[in-house]
């Protein structure tokens, strides 16, 4: 049996939310039995007492069960409690009636007369607080508490209370009942609020897999698009060349047959995810998905002269926590910094979601290469990053952190390693340039 802190903590924020709405509600039958029906005993007789409590105590249910029928009807989950909200609006009415009638027709005494206006003004202030659960619409509720006050004055006065008894007990219903309905309307408010925020929250992270989709159709269309452009026209050469009997229809086959097999190459990369990652666009990348998704995210360093290596094995990191993060924690906070110390550089990502088998990724200390973790997303990273002489360090830290520390040397000519590395695809896209103008000439009479 799970600790009633953990169970709390395994759920989500809008969980929450509910759960505290709606018990919220079902604490209010306690608060009425407690308010307005446990002093009865000390001021009338037993026996006139519980003939008074029992029938609080079954209104007291009622409207617990009212309240969630009603909140299931907010949610859509349960079609609206008409039948409940008009027993019990009339069950309110015949109690309160019922404790001003004793006020005249009673035993008798001051005590009674201070017990029964407060268990009537109790009952039906609960009561139209809790009709305001089932009802939409401000002037329907401000109907529903109107009306009952109205009820409560003119009853009052037919029974034989003075004027000024009847209109005092009717402002008593008028605010109580006002007060439990701005409660009730309030909380109603509140709980869609934050359902329509979850829902933009998910939209939002839908739109950031969209355009992730869109990035990648992109990079697809960029490596097939010229390539395949190429292909035609070196073939459509071919079938020209081969028609007038020429033997150089066999070279430009055999060159479709080479871009055919590096397209084929480019693509795996592309699908496989094997092309460099770019540190800079990981980290930007990121912070949008994580603001997407609710959490605030602060991006601290810049990448700017870092080796291609490095870039690559760190942004990896990136991308893997991130990952991380969205899918096995419940943070609100991520930091991600990227600093040089000394001969080093050092990246850290820290988020407060620290998840539930944190154990598996237990600390195995700042030099750690290898060793085994709860999944194989760290093993993966700490390949990666032995290629470049990394270390990974991943655990949960004081103050509820799960934190991932991932440490490069710096090679002694680093500020040269950009220069050294020229763009593959324009060297592609001159290739591709070259072949089709190669092509042009030769199909040209």
């Amino acid at each position: 049996m799970r600790r009633p802190g953990r169970w709390w903590r395994g759920k989500s924020t809008l969980a929450k939310v509910e759960t505290y709405t709606r018990w919220s509600f079902h604490f209010f039958p306690l608060v009425e039995f407690t308010a307005i029906g446990l002093p009865v005993f000390g001021r009338v007789g037993n026996g006139l007492a519980v003939g008074l409590v029992l029938p609080l105590c079954a209104h007291a249910v009622l409207c617990g069960v009212t309240a969630s029928r009603s909140l299931d009807w907010t949610r859509g989950t349960r079609a609206q409690p008409v039948r409940l909200l008009i027993v019990l609006g009339v069950v309110s009415a015949l109690l309160g009636t019922a404790a001003i009638s004793l006020v005249k027709h009673g035993p008798g005494g001051k005590d009674l007369v201070s017990t029964m206006v407060p268990l009537c003004v109790g009952v039906l202030a609960f009561g139209a607080g809790t009709i305001a659960l089932g009802v939409r619409g401000r002037l329907r509720v401000l109907g529903i508490v109107t009306g009952f006050a109205a009820y409560t004055g003119v009853m009052a006065f037919a029974l034989g209370l003075d004027g000024r008894a009847a209109l005092g007990t009717a402002f008593a219903v008028l605010l109580g009942g006002g007060g439990l309905s701005f409660t009730s309307v309030f909380s109603v408010w509140l709980l869609d609020a934050v359902y329509e925020l979850d829902a933009a929250r998910e939209t939002r992270t839908r739109l950031a897999v969209a355009e992730e989709r869109l990035r990648f159709g992109r990079d697809l269309h960029d490596v097939m698009g010229r390539n395949l452009a190429v292909i035609a026209l070196k073939s459509e050469l071919a079938v020209q060349l081969s028609r007038r009997e020429r033997p150089e229809a066999v070279d430009q086959m055999i060159e479709v047959q080479r871009i055919a097999r590096e397209s084929q190459r480019e693509v795996r990369e592309v699908v496989r995810g094997y092309r460099e990652a770019d540190l800079g666009a990981e980290l930007h990348g990121a912070q949008g998905v994580l603001t997407a998704a609710g959490v605030d995210c602060s991006v601290t360093g810049s990448a700017t002269g870092l080796p291609p290596a490095v870039q690559s094995a760190l942004g990896w990191v990136v991308r893997e926590a991130t990952t991380n993060v969205l899918r096995h924690g419940d943070a609100r906070r991520c930091r991600v910094t990227l600093e040089p110390a000394g001969h080093h550089v050092v990246l850290t990502v820290e988020n407060d979601g620290v998840e539930r088998t944190a154990a598996q990724g237990a600390a195995e200390g700042p030099g750690a290469r290898g060793g085994r973790t709860g999944g194989s997303g760290l093993a993966g990273l700490r390949e990666r990053l032995a290629a470049v002489a990394g270390t990974l360090w991943a655990g949960p830290v004081d103050g509820g952190l799960f934190r991932v520390v991932a440490e490069v040397p710096l090679p002694p000519s680093a500020s040269d390693a950009p220069a050294s590395t020229a763009p593959a695809d324009s060297a592609s896209a001159s290739a591709v340039s070259r072949s089709v103008s190669s092509v042009s000439e030769e199909v040209t009479p």
